[in-house]
């Protein structure tokens, strides 16, 4: 049997493993069966605590629901740091991941801060299929036109900034526009209409998984492409389905930060052979 622990950030919700002093082998088949919420434990992304390195404290690998292995996760970072701060009595933890290092932070009441670090906004860096100005381009969908912004921090991201993001066809565009042939990595789809300067709306279809009730890497490209398109300062609170997160684009190194809550759901082990898998 192999213990796990279920855990989410504003109801975006992971199975972690601790593969830190154990072995644990995990391809795409046995992440998709995990993953699944009918015959499987069910949540957004697996999530495998590996070890590290050079002052690292813990690598972190990310498996979406379809078992694809991505780069990044900013609510999975939140809750890893959140278990590695209270097994180790520290206040600051640093996670290495496909998508960069993560620096992590106790913000009390509860709440982790991670630094996504600088994004990416050059067109290869996202990456795009061909030259165009990430800041605002049009994208073809299903034969309407659309204006989108990219970003990466780590992972891609498509950012649309609509008129009402509560009745958006998140369902319908973002799994089109995760396949456009524009991203030739796929990407994750934010829809976002600005409340106030301070505060943005954002709903999300994510790669490998589909519609979730929070994204925070999501959550810190949208602040940015909002910044870059005059819609809001760099300080905003963005509200998703499960909750609110806290951005800060910071000024003075251009490190986007990402403050909100965790969850441990609860615990409990699992027979992986009864998956089609070995541990």
């Amino acid at each position: 049997m192999t213990a796990f622990r279920k855990m989410h950030g504003l109801g975006n919700d992971f199975v972690v493993f601790d593969a830190r002093n154990k072995d644990f082998a995990l391809d795409r088949a046995g992440a998709r069966a995990l993953a699944g919420r009918r015959e499987g434990i069910g949540c957004d992304q697996v999530i495998v605590i590996a070890p590290a390195t050079g002052g690292i404290d813990a690598f972190m690998r990310i498996y979406n629901a379809d078992g694809g292995e991505v780069e990044s996760c900013g609510n999975a970072a939140r809750c890893v740091a959140r278990l590695l701060m209270e097994e180790g009595d520290k206040t600051v933890v640093r996670l290495d991941s496909t998508g960069g290092l993560l620096d992590c932070t106790d913000a009390g009441g509860g709440n982790v801060t991670v630094d996504i670090g600088e994004p990416h906004l050059g067109w290869r860096e996202i990456p795009l299929a061909h030259e165009a100005d990430t800041k605002s381009f049009v994208l073809t969908v299903d034969g309407a036109a659309l204006t989108a912004s990219a970003v990466s921090v780590g992972n891609p991201h498509c950012i649309l900034f609509v008129e009402d993001a509560e009745h958006a066809d998140v369902e319908r565009l973002g799994s089109m526009i995760e396949r456009h042939p524009m991203f030739p990595s796929r990407t994750n789809v934010e829809f976002v209409s600005p409340i106030s300067r301070t505060r943005l709306r954002m709903r999300v279809w994510e790669r490998g998984v589909g519609i979730t009730r929070a994204c925070g890497t999501g959550a810190c490209a949208t602040v940015v492409a909002a910044v870059r398109c005059g819609l809001a300062e760099r300080k905003v609170d963005i509200v998703l389905d499960g909750g609110t997160l806290a951005l800060d684009w910071r000024e003075s190194d251009g490190h986007v930060l990402m403050t909100g809550p965790v969850a441990l759901a609860f615990t409990g082990e699992i027979d992986m052979a009864a998956l089609g898998r070995a541990s």
